[in-house]
């Protein structure tokens, strides 16, 4: 069982910056995949950006050029530097990793961005 923890949630205006930490409790490069989610009140979790275990990162379209998802390998932590931020990406936060057909997720952060 992989424990994820994530921090760095709270509340920023717009256009401000937030940068996110995901610590798992074993090697992130034992993960197949690792990646960033998020959920709006009243919407469904969507997939905000990812870093595989080959460590080609992808992004969702409403956060390229704005988010930048990365990893320390040493410090078992996933990171995501968030930028100009809009008060639509108010949302909790929540940090993945998969194993083969097993998901494990974090706690969930919650990020509100204030106009």
């Amino acid at each position: 069982q992989v424990q994820l923890v994530e921090s760095g949630g709270g509340l920023v205006q717009a256009g401000g910056s937030l940068r996110l930490s995901c610590v798992a409790s074993e090697s992130i490069l034992s993960l197949n995949f690792m990646g960033w989610y998020r959920q709006a009140p009243g919407k469904q979790r969507e997939l905000v950006a990812a870093i595989p275990s080959g460590g080609n990162t992808n992004y969702a379209d409403s956060v390229k050029g704005r988010f930048t998802v990365s990893r320390d390998v040493a410090k078992k932590t996933v990171y995501l530097q968030m930028n100009s931020l809009k008060p639509e990406d108010t949302a909790v936060y929540y940090c993945a990793g998969r194993r083969i057909a097993n998901d494990y997720w974090g706690q969930g952060t919650q990020v509100t961005v204030s106009q």
